[in-house]
């Protein structure tokens, strides 16, 4: 008698035992979904953080450029792409010889890319196929001796404080400040540092 309560009461805790693997068993499958949601909220997270910080980057650091017009050849070509430094000028002001790109004034296309020539309080002048400023003739090997005339701004001009002559390299063909005058520094977007592509024409400015 007393053996066969042994064996029942061991058959009641194998059983029991059982059923108790058996609940873990049933309990793993349903941490999964969570599980997966979790891991698909982290990636929708780091999906919008990483657009979020290109964003930033764009609008407020660095910026590429397509350059629409060929005002900058052979500097720059039409279709090559440049990168500008747009946090540069919060800091500081623009300066000769700065390669510069700035909402077009004429509303032709929605950014231009030229050289500022002269800052303000500079005075400017155009004469003998050259660019003058404070009566010296600029040294410009960038224009690769195309020569520089005048356009409808009277010359010689003052720069108002605040404002540049802007100038393509290309100087035989280029719609500059000679014909819509010294500009805002306030439109300018940022500084143009390096010419990215095409690859074979990469080059720091």
């Amino acid at each position: 008698m007393s053996d066969e309560r042994n064996t029942y009461e061991n058959d009641e805790v194998e059983e029991a035992v059982a059923l108790d693997d058996a609940a873990v068993s049933d309990a793993v499958p349903a941490e999964a979904p969570p599980s997966f949601l979790r891991w698909l909220g982290e990636l929708i997270l780091m999906v919008v953080l990483a657009f979020a910080l290109a964003t930033g980057i764009r609008t407020f650091v660095v910026q590429p450029y397509v350059i629409p017009t060929g005002s900058m050849i052979p500097t720059i070509g039409i279709g090559e792409r440049v990168l500008a430094n747009k946090f540069i000028y919060r800091f500081d002001t623009p300066k000769q010889g700065d390669i510069v790109v700035f909402d077009d004034p004429t509303k032709t296309v929605p950014t231009l890319i030229k050289r500022v020539i002269a800052v303000g309080g500079q005075t400017l002048d155009i004469k003998d196929g050259a660019v003058w400023v404070d009566g010296k003739k600029l040294d410009e090997p960038y224009t690769y001796g195309k020569p520089s005339e005048p356009g409808d701004v009277i010359l010689p001009i003052q720069i108002p404080e605040g404002q540049v002559w802007l100038m393509g390299d290309n100087r035989t063909n280029s719609h500059d400040s000679r014909w819509f005058g010294p500009q805002p520094v306030s439109i300018i977007h940022g500084k143009a540092f390096v010419r990215y592509w095409p690859l074979n024409r990469f080059a720091a400015f």
